[in-house]
């Protein structure tokens, strides 16, 4: 009986590489993309999802359901994954720095989070790198928000600073009392503001830029951005 011949329990079994594993914070759209995209990498994902119910929830077989805040869950899920990344921004970055000290590779890292939360960090960022910014105003006082659009004409857009997305905490005011009205519904809702000047956009372009841990960078082909519904 040759090698071929022997039971399967028998016969040596060499292991193949190990799989790559990429944790989720988050299962909305995004995240379904990005298991869409490591199938052909193949690239494991692990999900930590706020609901059963989220999009890529139903579309990954490894699930833990949570919220992304808490501390215990996303050390566990970061304990098992290669690199750890998010669907979305809204992730405490004083949380995500606590797992980075404790070994766990964070893309992007709780530093760069933390600015991607803060629209009147990057406004102040930005403008410091001499990027092109509309004109624009951090609000503390409801003179504030009024005298801008006195200044700079109106309408203008009101953002939260913290937690808008998607169109969500933006707020197009067109005269000095929709901007008392919105200073008072979001000071009493603790909402840090910013103002800028109302823009006539003619569309909105994305880019992608994918940057490795050793620096090397790569940017990809900018694209126009269509919303629907």
């Amino acid at each position: 009986m040759n090698a071929t011949d022997a039971p399967f329990s028998n016969q040596l079994q060499i292991p193949g590489p190990r799989r790559k594993t990429v944790g989720i914070v988050g299962a909305g759209q995004l995240a379904r993309m990005m298991i869409q995209a490591a199938i052909p990498l193949d690239v494991q994902i692990a999900l930590l999802a706020e609901r059963a119910e989220d999009g890529a929830a139903h579309v990954c077989p490894d699930v833990v359901v949570g919220a992304p805040d808490d501390l215990a869950l996303l050390r566990a899920l970061g304990a098992r994954v290669d690199a750890l990344t998010f669907d979305h921004e809204l992730v405490d970055p004083s949380l995500l720095a606590v797992l980075e000290a404790e070994g766990v590779p964070v893309r992007p890292h709780a530093a760069a989070m933390a600015l991607a939360q803060n629209k009147r960090r990057q406004r102040s960022e930005l403008s410091a790198l001499g990027a092109p910014m509309p004109r624009y105003r951090d609000i503390e006082t409801e003179a504030d928000l009024t005298g801008f659009g006195e200044v700079h004409g109106w309408p203008v857009v009101a953002k939260a600073s913290r937690g808008g997305y998607d169109g969500r905490g933006v707020w197009t005011l067109v005269g000095p009392d929709e901007a008392r009205r919105c200073w008072a519904e979001t000071r009493s809702a603790g909402v840090e503001l910013l103002v800028e000047e109302w823009l006539p956009l003619d569309a909105e372009l994305a880019v992608l830029v994918a940057r490795r841990p050793s620096g090397e960078t790569v940017i990809y082909p900018v694209v126009e951005t269509v919303q629907r519904g």
